[in-house]
């Protein structure tokens, strides 16, 4: 038995189970019967080992044991502990149940219910969102324009051919067109193509499928449909319509001929003939009068001096006056500042020039010079006409002469006489009025009061600060002051203000320069005058001083907190606090008792803290729990000590180690519980009994498997 009581030793060590085998035993005969009995204490002992490891190890993490080694596990679980989630492909009870979701959706460990992706639905996810919807659940409704389509997933939006922008809000840009406005617009001349299909529209004057033509001839505008106005071979611009005249020709639709003495392109050649001969319109050709010839009639038919048809007679113009004889007729043309039928006469007044045909332009009795009709003006006037007076300064012929008038007089441009302005007088104006007088020559009297002061010129009263009306004999109104009383007062709380200064009269509690700040703290009354004597930061009224106290004070001064039990405002709020907490007589805030915490002090300590505000750790050890006031351990059973680290003295146990241990024959006594733990060959509940009575070996491991069995808590 000796070496088999070894073995069989070393194998319940091996399975984390040790049998202590009694030496007296050992190298004893053993009979059948005891044979039988070791081999039932085995089988006995390999059941306790197996069911102690059941119980020590992890057991069934998420499920129930339904069986030795046998876990039934929980939706959503697997594996044999019941420790392993179920991957992404099954769900359910030992993840036996394979999941049916489609397009990336996720699965349900517990109920295989699918849980779609974004832009999918329906009970496996096989659905794609309905058009006009999105996103997680299809709950997101697109936003896209103009036949745009969103994407089933994100939203996002494919916008239509032609159409642009986050939202397909947007026309494609000018010069783009198409899908993705990717194409380019191929219109020419200002053509705007279409957005969608890239049609052009050409603007006016142009045509064809990329606007590269212009109108035909004869036509111009919108789409080439207006017909051209122009007369006499005129072309007109194939946008506008404007008329391009040819020579010889104007106006909006070439319908005039160019005016006498013009010719060619726009009419803008001079033409060339004499002696009166008219030019063709169109090329400037000459078509002399009879008596002319040559290609600008410059050549007489009949010498010079003689005239009729066969140059036989003599012209009777005055020679030194006439620049011609007609040929044919014998009419003399004079020479310019000559007239009369022979050219003997000079011009009538106000002619000048060639057959005396020009007016004179001169004005303001001016001569006139009858051959280049030059003015010549009379005094006081200027310029080429003599319509230009004097300048205010110069006066005489040519207004060469400088004036001598002060203070803006006015100098007759004749003959440099002053004329003084009103409030003026004297030779040169250099003299004013007298007090009192006003006026031209200063023959008007002043009327004006409160010492106002009379315009010299006008007689108008300027009246002095605070005054108003037509002789300044009206004070400003009631919310105005100063010059004219055209200021406003600009006072916030005040009783109106100085008619004069505009100084405005504060109402008592205000202050400052429009009287719109009240009274700085600690003080009132008329200009904020006063001081105040409000205690403990009490503010008084600016209007009387009453005092108005700072929350937790009260009184006419504010020197009294408020009583126990009330804080806040006038002390009008009742304290909450609880537990012998004190109350803030300012905003009733709780300063609680040791040991309590929470708004009101309802609240003890947390476990394992204490003291004010339970700001302490508490120190105790071995499960003591700590007094919340003052941090005290409360020991449990077997401890003592002022942290509860000692066990209790030797032959004493429980709360506060107050029992007396029973145990006998040198057993030891748990400290706890006051459980005996027998020495070798002791039994009993308190060791009192000797174990080498025993009959047999099945007795003693009997005892030994109790014993055992107590010692590890398994009865």
């Amino acid at each position: 038995l000796g070496k088999g009581s070894q073995q069989l030793e070393q194998e319940e060590r091996a399975r984390g189970f040790s049998l202590p085998i009694p030496k007296a035993a050992a190298g004893t005969a053993v009979s059948a019967s005891e044979d039988a009995e070791r081999a039932r204490f085995a089988y006995n002992n390999q059941e306790i080992s197996r069911h102690k490891f059941v119980v020590r190890g992890r057991g069934c993490v998420h499920g129930r044991c339904i069986s030795p080694d046998t876990c039934h596990c929980e939706p959503g679980w697997g594996g044999v502990d019941c420790s392993s989630g179920c991957d992404s492909d099954h769900w359910g009870p030992h993840c036996s149940n394979r999941c049916q979701c489609q397009n990336e959706a996720l699965c349900n460990p517990i109920t295989g219910a699918c849980v779609c992706a974004d832009g999918y639905k329906g009970w496996r996810c096989e659905e794609l969102c309905d058009p006009g919807t999105y996103g997680k659940g299809c709950q997101f409704k697109c936003q896209c324009y103009n036949g745009a389509t969103c994407d089933h997933k994100t939203g996002e939006c494919h916008c239509a051919p032609g159409y642009t922008g986050v939202f397909c809000e947007e026309h494609c840009p000018p010069g783009s067109h198409g899908a993705q406005c990717e194409l380019r617009c191929p219109c020419q001349n200002g053509g705007v193509c279409h957005h969608i299909t890239g049609e052009c529209s050409c603007p006016p004057g142009w045509m064809g499928f990329v606007c590269a033509q212009p109108c035909p001839s004869g036509t111009f505008g919108m789409n080439c449909s207006q017909d051209c106005p122009c007369h006499n071979g005129g072309q007109c611009d194939h946008v506008t319509g404007k008329c391009l005249c040819t020579a010889g020709y104007m106006g909006d639709r070439c319908q005039e001929e160019c005016p006498i003495g013009t010719y060619g392109f726009q009419c803008t050649q001079k033409c060339d003939c004499q002696n009166g001969a008219k030019c063709y319109h169109i090329n400037g050709a000459c078509m002399c009068d009879p008596g002319f010839k040559g290609i600008r009639c410059q050549e007489r038919m009949c010498p010079e001096g003689l005239y009729g048809l066969k140059c036989h007679k003599k012209c009777p113009c005055n020679i030194n006056n006439t620049l011609s004889c007609h040929p044919l007729s014998g009419e003399c043309t004079c020479k310019a500042g000559s007239a009369g039928l022979y050219c003997n006469d000079t011009c009538p007044p106000g002619s000048y020039g060639e057959g005396c045909q020009l007016t004179c332009l001169c004005q303001n009795g001016a001569d006139c010079g009858s051959v280049t009709g030059k003015c010549t003006c009379a005094p006081g006037y200027m310029g080429d006409d003599c319509s230009i007076t004097c300048g205010a300064r110069t006066y005489g012929a040519n207004c060469s002469s400088v004036c001598n008038c002060k203070n803006d007089g006015a100098c007759s441009p004749v003959d440099g006489l002053c004329l003084c302005k009103e409030g003026w007088q004297g030779v040169d104006c250099s003299i004013p009025c007298p007090s009192g007088t006003w006026g031209l020559n200063c023959n008007q009297t002043c009327y004006c009061n409160n010492g106002a002061a009379c315009n010299p010129v006008d007689g108008f009263c300027l009246c002095s600060p605070g005054w108003q009306g037509e002789y300044c004999d009206q004070a400003c109104p009631d919310g105005t002051y100063g010059l004219n009383c055209s200021e406003h007062c600009d006072c916030s709380h005040a009783d109106g203000c100085d008619a004069v200064t505009g100084y405005c009269c504060c109402l008592a509690g205000w202050t400052g320069i429009h009287c719109d700040n009240v009274c700085a703290q600690g003080r009132w009354g008329p200009n904020c005058s006063i001081s105040c004597n409000c205690e403990n930061g009490g503010s008084c009224s600016p209007e009387d001083g009453t005092c108005e106290c700072a929350p937790g004070y009260r009184g006419p001064m504010c020197q009294r907190m408020c009583a126990s039990g009330r804080y806040g405002k006038n002390c009008a709020e009742v304290c909450q606090c609880t537990n012998n907490g004190t109350c803030n007589p300012i905003d009733g805030t709780c300063q609680c008792f040791p040991g309590w915490i929470g708004k009101d002090c309802s609240q003890t300590c947390p476990a394992g803290f204490w003291g004010p505000d339970c700001f302490h750790t508490c120190n105790c050890h071995n499960g003591a729990m700590c007094n919340p006031y003052d941090g005290e351990c409360r020991c449990t059973a077997g401890w003592t000590g002022l942290y509860c680290t000692q066990r209790c003295p030797a032959a004493f146990y429980g709360r506060n180690c107050a029992n007396v241990c029973q145990c006998q024959n040198g057993a030891d006594c748990d400290h706890i519980t006051g459980q005996c733990t027998c020495r070798t060959g002791f039994t009993g509940k308190q060791c009192e009994q000797s174990v080498f009575h025993f009959r047999t070996l099945v007795e003693i491991i009997d005892v030994v498997l109790l014993a055992i069995q107590l010692e590890r808590g398994l009865l």
